[in-house]
């Protein structure tokens, strides 16, 4: 055995007499010991003493400076005296990183985790203060929460180092080799206190929902607070399976399954009796829903009897089911066994959920653009002869001149003398002149449409007439309606119109009887819609848009324009229904033959009527899914708010020739609940309040 020890050195050419005694040393005798002792030796001769004896090419970054003291009285093998190197230089705050090379760089200790480090696992983990890395993954934990546990360890200024991976749940690790193996000890001994485990407890005879329900009321009402949350299980119902799924630690696990364990018992009586209070369904509709069920699942299990299979148990008793309906408290009254009552709970359950609504707004535009020209001369002699036209806007002349003739006409009076049979007196009657009769030339006139020039020489007489018709009209209505899924909703705005359909006459062709319908005009909008698995609706439209177009000889002309018709809407989304682009363009002419025809003078013989109409109509169609409260409550918000902007605005604007009257006006949109007073705030209100200034009594 061969001893080494070294004085405090200060000249490099002893420095490297003693290396070279230590090297022929450790050739000569392969179990050497060395005993290190180190005063005020500066650090970089320390290491290349070290890197001579061990036979290590050592790189030493510039930054590394100082003197050492140290001394040790034990006999260190080579393992250990590379140790003692190791931890020489962690003590003065530099560190040690060992290449693939096998090279050995030495550092500072802060500069070590970003430099090459090994990585390192299980199979060898290194020990001592060589700086290795290692990933370690976590199974039961949050890495999350337990890193800034782990980094209370390290000293996260010099070489230590803990970063935590959420989406691997993993951490990794930088530092001394003894160090990260004490943390990896730690992570091990958490992850091992978290682990939660899953169990199954299949029921025969409870339901696992009631299950479930009694359990969690138990654990509701101890302290939770006091436990950490892996003491605490968790408790799901498969109603699928009829089973009991139980998380937590294994303790909690094995507390929770003995007791599911002891309530699932068989009861007494093979039959009982439950109230099933419904929240959105109604109870008369589900009873029939339920019965076919019921019968199924018995047909079932009677089927699987007769076959020789095993049945279930609910076929054991042979009992009858009865489901009935309590309108006033909308619930559902089931008698059945326990099986069977699981089975009806479940489709209960899925049946009893909050539907859909859908708000369908339909958009109406027609814009009608029409215009229209009459021209025409009319010649009359008295004698006879003449042109006579008729048209929509063309009064016949022969009308007017019959008006005049009538209107020119005057009746002269009579006077007779007759006497008293009685008396015989002498007694004068006189009749008064008749006044001119106008009312044929107003009938002829009332029709006029336009510009009428007419007169008369003679036995002649002549009127032009003119006139130049515009129609522009531009309709928009938007009706909407709120409705539940599957069920059909009418919104009608309009008016009812009698239609004479029928006539009879009495006895003697006296008191006529009329039979009389009353027809819906306006505008009307039918719609079922369909909700669909996804953001999807299926709509069953009816739109009709209808007005009274006028009088007949008969009866009324309704104008209508109806579509029908299923379509397939994406939620929020606007389609197009339908629409109608219409241009109708008329020439009408009357003349006389051949007199009509000559240029210029022709048209004192003819009347001309030229028309032209055009139409555009389209029907838009949006239906929008409400699934929640909050969402149509939103959506009416909106509504009433566009009302009440409406009238805030007529407000402002005023009435003509009533400046000062208010007119009225929805208050502001409140959804706020607010609770009644208490009974002494409401006596106080009743007490009269003293005067401003005056104590109360």
């Amino acid at each position: 055995m061969k001893s080494a020890f070294f004085s405090r050195a200060r000249r490099p050419l002893a420095t490297a007499l003693l290396a070279a005694l230590l090297s022929f040393s450790v050739v000569a005798d392969s179990d050497i010991r060395y005993s290190p002792n180190f005063k005020g030796t500066d650090i970089n001769e320390f290491i290349n003493i070290v890197g001579m004896n061990l036979k290590k090419t050592i790189i030493v970054d510039p930054q590394v400076r100082g003197r050492i003291n140290v001394r040790s009285y034990d006999m260190l093998t080579e393992e250990q005296y590379y140790q003692f190197f190791l931890n020489v230089l962690q003590v003065y705050g530099f560190a040690v990183v060992e290449m693939e090379s096998g090279i050995l760089k030495v550092v500072r200790d802060k500069d070590a985790k970003t430099s090459n480090i090994p990585v390192v696992g299980d199979e060898a983990p290194g020990y001592g203060d060589e700086m290795v890395t290692r990933v370690v993954p976590v199974r039961n934990v949050s890495v999350r929460e337990l890193a800034p546990l782990l980094r209370q360890f390290v000293n996260q200024g010099g070489g230590g180092h803990v970063v935590n991976y959420d989406p691997s749940n993993v951490i990794m690790m930088t530092g001394p080799a003894a160090l990260v193996n004490r943390l990896v000890d730690i992570i091990q001994r958490v992850d091992k206190a978290g682990d939660q485990e899953l169990e199954i407890l299949k029921l025969n005879f409870a339901s696992a929902a009631e299950i479930v329900r009694i359990l969690e009321s138990i654990y509701r009402t101890q302290n939770r607070g006091e436990q950490p949350d892996f003491l605490v299980p968790r408790i799901v119902a498969d109603e699928r399976t009829n089973s009991v799924i139980v998380s937590g630690e294994a303790q909690a696990r094995q507390r929770v399954i003995e007791l599911a364990r002891r309530l699932d018992a068989e009861l007494q009586t093979s039959g009982n009796t439950r109230v099933f209070y419904l929240k959105y369904a109604k109870a008369e509709d589900l009873v029939p829903v339920l019965t076919g069920v019921s019968d199924s699942i018995a047909a079932e299990a009677q089927g699987a009897q007769q076959s020789g299979q095993p049945a279930p148990r609910r076929a054991a008793g042979g009992r009858s089911i009865s489901i009935e309906a309590h309108a006033d408290s909308n619930s559902l009254v089931i008698t059945a066994q326990p099986d069977m009552m699981r089975s009806l709970e479940d489709v209960v359950r899925q049946l009893d959920i909050r539907r859909a609504q859908v708000l369908v707004e339909a958009i109406i535009v027609e814009v009608f653009d029409g215009n229209g020209t009459d021209f025409g001369v009319q010649w009359l002699n008295a004698n006879g002869g003449g042109t006579n036209f008729t048209g929509t806007n063309t009064i016949p002349i022969v009308n007017i001149a019959a008006g005049a003739a009538q209107a020119s006409q005057i009746t002269r009076g009579t006077t007779t003398q007759s006497r008293d049979p009685t008396t015989g007196e002498l007694i004068t009657t006189t009749t008064p002149d008749t006044n001119r009769d106008y009312s044929g030339l107003a009938q002829a006139l009332q029709g006029l449409n336009g510009a009428l020039l007419g007169f008369y020489n003679g036995n002649w007489a002549a009127i032009l007439q003119a006139v130049r018709t515009s129609t522009n009209s531009n309709v928009l209505a938007t009706p909407h309606i709120t409705t539940m899924d599957n069920q059909e909703a009418i919104f009608l705005v309009g008016q009812e119109v009698p239609i004479i359909t029928g006539s009879s006459l009495g006895s003697n062709n006296t008191n006529p009887f009329q039979q009389v319908q009353r027809q819906e005009v306006g505008i009307k909008l039918k719609v079922t819609p369909q909700i669909n698995e996804g953001d999807a609706v299926q709509l069953v439209i009816e739109q009709e848009v209808s007005s009274i177009g006028g009088a007949t000889a008969v009866d009324i002309t309704i104008n209508k324009r109806e579509i029908k018709t299923t379509v397939m809407a994406d939620d929020g989304a606007t389609i197009v229904l339908g629409g109608l682009i219409d241009e109708d363009v008329q020439e009408s002419e009357s003349k006389v033959p051949l007199l009509g025809d000559i240029p210029v003078l022709g048209h004192l013989f003819k009347s001309t009527s030229v028309s032209k109409r055009k139409r555009n109509l389209m029907v838009f169609i949006r239906a929008t899914i409400v699934r929640d409260g909050n969402a149509i409550n939103g959506i009416s918000k909106q509504k009433y708010n566009f009302i009440r902007a409406e009238q805030i605005k007529r407000d402002q604007e005023g009435i003509r020739l009533m400046p000062q009257t208010r007119q009225a006006i929805l208050p502001e949109w409140d959804d706020s609940l607010k609770l009644p007073p208490s009974f002494e705030e409401f006596m106080q209100q009743q007490e009269p309040q003293p005067p401003a200034g005056q104590p109360k009594p």
